[in-house]
């Protein structure tokens, strides 16, 4: 085997190739007449094998098996294998813990302000950008989608809809999500309601070049989906929730089939770069996955059994979360007929990754000069040399790294995969030659001493280059003029009891009112008089507080009182002074001692 170059020589060679990248390529790009337009579809929780195109004989996913007949097909393309950490890669082209995200709660799903993102650069080089879907990188400002170069944006709160940051009672069905920070009540189901804001947007910027992100919240769990998409494959013998994260997943494909009809009759899909992708591995699609609950879904997910369907794996081992294959190698779709060197129906076995497609769109699109990003100490390389075909540049082997954190700072060698085209070494001691094993069943380690030496070598190297910054907080502003005042939620506390309460209901969640606390990273922007208001549900939403004592305090200043019987809200003023950077917490404190912070409290300055 040829095996990679450091990781350090590989960041700068990314950089290289991103600020020369193949002439040919560009040029067809360009003889297409206007900047192309781009549409980035990514989809949560679907993994690898939960799409017909790529064997899977009970789903039915017609219209994504025909983009990928019409696409260049990543089939060796990773992520991250949660959701939040692969959004950050994405948007900056940079590893997510590098950016600040390496969870998906407790505030380390906040990506770091100063980090310039994708529709940044789209907006500079004069598209429209529109968001909708799932943001996942932060509820409060400056790190909202529209706070960060999207024109317009429809998101939901938090992870996923139903979690502590999303508009109360929310459950996938006539729903209300926020339009550029204004909450906004929708008829219909949020994936229909996705695509349909979406075209909207594209209609209406049809005659300028746009960048539209559609990031669906679907198939992630609650599985909630009508039934009439769930229940043949209930009939066919699939179990529950697999029957209904397979429904979600047939309407995403359904939707996908409209918007790219709509591109056909408004004349945009010869100029129209389409990619399709996932967040991190297929969370219900395989027997014993991850459990949901909600509307038509049952507790768990039945063994395979008297003929019952078990879900497919293409053949992967484990599943999202996992530091193994299933866990972060995804679909990726790049359709784009105006590059006739892009050959649909083909493949790339290469190995690539999610912060790829930044540098890769900047040489698609041709951003001007003076706005490419070879300046910029990327994670990502341009694929144009891959995608390319027979003007292809060599492609010079390269070694990435995945893992997945998920506490509040990060440990080496937790759950981690070093990955070459021929190797994976699994939290630095089990080897596995995928070329020959692609389901990782036999640890090699023992007999190739010398590729585990070096891949650990590798690894260590990488950790140096992504661990710098692991000590900062992505602090949420108080009192700036642009945001006077910001309501936050328990889905950012960093831990100060064992558990977040990072979904409204559930095991946990804020509904069953637990006895939690924790403490939020802030920064106070202007001296002043400041309003804290404390509440047990959010804003607009009534629920009363057990009579107590109420306590905030940030930083070295606090303020107390006692809270009286009936109280829906409780408020403490605060005289601060401006402070680069604290930890706020709160306390509800009952007549009997149980004690928990308020998961939502609205920050006001007054003076």
């Amino acid at each position: 085997m040829r095996m990679s170059h450091t990781l350090t020589s590989l960041v700068l060679l990314a950089a290289a190739i991103g600020a020369v990248a193949c002439p040919a390529f560009l040029a067809e790009g360009a003889a297409a007449g206007r900047a192309p337009n781009v549409v980035l579809i990514i989809t949560d929780d679907q993994g690898y094998g939960d799409l017909g195109v790529h064997g899977n004989t009970m789903i039915r996913t017609p219209h994504l098996d025909t983009l990928a007949k019409q696409s260049v097909r990543l089939t060796n393309f990773h992520v991250d294998p949660t959701c939040a950490e692969t959004r950050s890669a994405l948007m900056t082209g940079k590893y997510s813990c590098r950016v600040g995200v390496w969870h998906t709660i407790m505030g380390r799903s906040i990506l770091r302000q100063d980090e310039k993102i994708l529709p940044q650069y789209f907006a500079e080089a004069g598209y429209r950008t529109g968001h909708f879907g799932k943001w996942h990188l932060g509820d409060n400002w400056p790190y909202r989608p529209h706070d960060r170069g999207f024109h317009e944006a429809l998101f939901s709160g938090g992870g996923g809809v139903g979690q502590s940051p999303d508009a109360w009672g929310n459950d996938y069905f006539d729903d209300t999500f926020s339009r550029n920070g204004t909450p906004e009540k929708q008829t219909g189901y949020c994936t229909d309601v996705w695509f349909h804001n979406a075209s909207a947007f594209i209609e209406k910027n049809k005659n300028n070049p746009f960048f539209c992100y559609i990031a669906t919240n679907a198939p992630h769990g609650p599985y909630n989906v009508d039934p009439k998409y769930s229940k043949p494959y209930v009939e066919r013998g699939v179990p529950q929730p697999m029957a209904n994260f397979y429904g979600m997943i047939e309407n995403i494909d359904e939707n996908i089939g409209s918007l790219l009809k709509k591109l056909d009759e408004w004349k945009l899909s010869e100029n129209t770069v389409v990619i399709y992708m996932t967040d991190n591995g297929t969370a219900a699609g395989v027997g014993g996955g991850r459990m949901g609950g909600g509307k038509n879904a049952k507790k768990k997910v039945a063994p395979q059994n008297d003929g019952q369907w078990n879900g497919f794996a293409a053949g992967m081992r484990a599943q999202k979360g996992s530091q193994y294959d299933g866990g972060h190698r995804v679909p990726c779709f790049i359709r784009a007929p105006f590059l006739k060197s892009l050959k649909p129906g083909s493949e790339v076995s290469e190995l690539t990754a999610h912060f790829d497609l930044l540098p890769t769109l900047r040489d698609i699109c041709q951003f001007p000069a003076q706005r490419t990003l070879a300046s910029e100490q990327l994670d990502g390389r341009s694929l144009a040399p891959l995608l390319a075909g027979e003007n292809a540049k060599p492609w010079q082997p390269r070694t990435l790294v995945v893992h997945s954190q998920r506490v509040e700072h990060p440990e080496m060698w937790r759950k981690c995969a070093v990955l070459t085209q021929q190797h994976r070494l699994v939290d630095g001691q089990e080897l596995y030659d995928i070329v020959a094993d692609p389901a990782q069943k036999a640890d090699i380690a023992a007999d190739h001493a010398p590729v585990v030496a070096q891949l650990r070598g590798e690894y260590e190297r990488w950790w140096k280059h992504v661990s710098p910054r692991f000590g900062e907080y992505s602090d949420i502003p108080l009192g700036a003029e642009a945001a006077p005042s910001q309501e936050l939620c328990c889905h950012d506390w960093h831990p100060g009891s064992p558990a977040t309460p990072w979904n409204q209901s559930g095991q946990g969640g804020v509904a069953g009112n637990p006895l939690v606390n924790g403490l939020w990273a802030v920064s106070v922007a202007r001296a002043g008089k400041y309003q804290f208001i404390l509440r047990m549900r959010p804003e607009g939403t009534e629920h009363e507080i057990p009579a107590g004592d109420a306590k905030v305090k940030i930083g070295d200043v606090e303020g107390s009182a006692k809270i009286p019987a009936g109280a829906k809200s409780f408020t403490i003023e605060l005289d601060l002074k401006p402070t680069p950077h604290a930890m706020l917490q709160t306390w509800l404190t009952q007549a009997d001692g149980g004690s928990r912070g308020a998961y939502y409290t609205t920050i006001r300055r007054l003076e």
